[in-house]
Parts: C-alpha cells; structure tokens; sequence
C-alpha cells in the first residue's frame, strides 16, 4: 500500500479510537443508549456484544499499528466477563445482572452474542474460551438457528421468542465465522459448510441480503457482513 495513504487509515483509526473512550460507559464497554443521566461520560448500561465488537475492532488497531489505550480495553473486557455466565451465554447488557435468567439472557437469546464475546476475549488471551467452548457454540448456532432466524426481518426490536432481534442474524454468523477461522482444519471445513448452507439460500432476489429493515441501509449492511462470512468459506485453494 501507498504509505501516504496507509498514513491516512491510521489516523482515521486513532480518530476512531479517541470516539471510542469519548463514548465509553462509565463502567466501561460501550452501548446504544444512555437512559440514565444523559451525561457526558454515558452513564447508560454497556452491552456485552458492544464491548465485543469494540475489542475485537481495538485488537485488529493494534495489528496494524496502532497501539489502543490499555485502560479501555481492560474495562471493555471486565464489563464482558461481568455478563458471562458458567455456559458462556452472556447477559444482553449489565443492567440485566440481578435478572439473569430473563428471557433474554437464555441461550436461544445468546445465540447472536455468545459468538462475538466469546471470540473477543478469546483475541485477547482468555485461556478460558477453548477451541470446545467455541465448537459448542458454533454447533448451538446450527442447531438452534430457528431462534435466530424467527427474528429476522421482524420490523420492532426484540419482538421474537427470547426478545431476539432481527439485526442480530447476520451480525452474529459474521462473528462465527471469525470464530471458525481460530480451530483447527477439521473443525473450520464442518462449520464452513454449515455457515455456507445457512447463508447463500437467504440470498434476495436482488442480490442483497438483510435482516432488520433499518432506515435506509439494512441492504449494504446486511450484505456486507453477509458477503465477509462467505468470503471466508471458500476453499483455501
């Protein structure tokens, strides 16, 4: 790459990574919405798949250079294992931590998260999420996809069986297919099938994929992560 321009991505990174400890929560992680306080530090619940999709952006910073604020990934860590159950379910968000067995929190409603906080804290060199805990939950995904797939293109928010929201579908078998990437060959070829099957037969009939009707964009994202998980089950050859 043109270093000019490499110079460039890494500062818009930086740029990214300064939004990131702007908009942290006050207990670390990030999330949607602050319906406490209002306050300058969000004073609001951080979400477990938040705080993921956050450390596993910081860890790819880092693979490229750019070196992330040690305090915010730590506090982004400490607020996933908060919300980690002894199944490796994990709470929709910390303000569910006195009601852990709402609904939501089950493992019909973890399917779309168990995959991207399992995968980062397993980037960030937690010993305890193996190559069994990720094939398990890469196997729950396969078998119990109806879950997920009941919620999909619903148009409110949690609507479905285990408050599943649609906009978890696609987002969550992008994050299993970077869990898939970390096993070994044998595993990775049976879960790039499954991934395979799952995903090329919800194809529209233009060419897109989506799963939550979101303003205007529920198009290009649900087939940019569409299109990122199927990248990755090609052959290697």
């Amino acid at each position: 790459m043109d270093p000019s321009r490499a110079d460039k991505i890494k500062n818009l990174i930086k740029d990214q990574v300064e939004m990131l400890q702007r908009y942290e929560c006050v207990d670390g992680g990030w999330a949607y919405y602050d319906f406490r306080a209002g306050t300058k530090l969000p004073a609001g619940d951080g979400t477990s798949f938040c705080a993921a999709t956050g450390v596993i952006a910081l860890h790819e910073a880092k693979d490229v250079g750019v070196e992330p604020p040690a305090r915010l990934v730590d506090r982004a860590i400490a607020s996933i294992r908060r919300q980690q159950k002894p199944d490796f379910t994990y709470l929709y968000d910390e303000g569910f931590r006195f009601n852990p067995m709402h609904l939501i929190n089950r493992p019909p409603g973890s399917l779309g998260r168990s995959q991207v906080c399992n995968l980062a804290l397993r980037l960030w060199g937690d010993e305890r999420i193996t190559d069994e805990v990720l094939n398990t939950w890469l196997d729950r995904l396969f078998e119990r996809n109806l879950w997920l797939d009941l919620g999909r293109k619903r148009p409110i928010p949690h609507e479905s069986y285990f408050y599943v929201a649609g906009y978890f579908y696609y987002y969550g078998h992008y994050y299993a297919s970077r869990c898939v990437e970390l096993l070994p060959d044998g595993d990775r070829d049976r879960h790039y099938d499954q991934l395979t099957q799952l995903i090329l037969p919800r194809q529209e009939e233009d060419g897109s994929w989506w799963d939550f009707p979101l303003y205007n964009y529920h198009q290009p994202y649900g087939t940019s992560f569409a299109l990122m998980t199927l990248a990755r089950c090609r052959p290697a050859k």
